[in-house]
């Protein structure tokens, strides 16, 4: 397998990242069409879009949007094939996008990833009771994709509460990618 740039000019990687966008959100992307035009805006210069490439086909898609200048960037989308899951193809794109966000000055990569579906203790509730006590406790009886980034080295920096309607949060995760804080910062 390899992770290459988004060729714009190759249909094969431009359809393949927009057909997986519609297979694993598509009560976000509902057509086809759709998914062709967030790949649009994913291939926009100030932007990173990566693909998982095995076999003739995508297998894996990731971009990332520049946020606060450079120095923070999210990481938007993630989508792998659901049948290469778990064979660390989503591992593998989000390390070289960390490597090429540092790169073009990142500090800090983040992620949000909703929970619209019940699948986490932060679902279903009022968040803005008991907010950090709820994020402490966390529990996935729905195996959301939030420990995927927890085994990655990323940390849950927040929520928004009801992002997705009541008691359907947005959950934030970051993770340092490239830097050291200063001499004399705290710890």
């Amino acid at each position: 397998m390899d992770i290459l740039p988004l060729d714009p000019t190759n249909w094969s990687h431009v359809a393949g990242a927009a057909a997986l966008l519609v297979e694993a959100f598509p009560h976000s992307w509902p057509t086809p069409g759709d998914g062709l035009e967030e790949i649009e805006c994913c291939l926009e210069p100030s932007r990173i879009a990566l693909v998982a490439w095995e076999e003739g086909r995508v297998v894996g898609f990731v971009g990332a949007i520049p946020q606060y200048g450079v120095t923070g960037w999210e990481l938007h989308p993630l989508v792998v094939a659901e049948g290469v899951r778990g064979r660390g193809v989503g591992t593998r794109l989000v390390r070289e996008l960390e490597r090429r966000v540092a790169e073009a000055g990142g500090l800090t990569l983040y992620a949000g990833s909703d929970d619209e579906f019940g699948r986490t203790s932060l679902s279903g509730c009022d968040l803005f009771d008991r907010t950090w006590e709820r994020i402490r406790d966390i529990q996935n009886p729905g195996g959301h994709p939030y420990e995927f980034y927890l085994k990655l080295g990323y940390a849950i920096v927040g929520v928004i509460p009801d992002a997705n309607g009541w008691g359907k949060p947005d959950i934030w995760l970051a993770r340092r990618i490239a830097g050291s804080p200063p001499e004399g910062a705290p710890a």
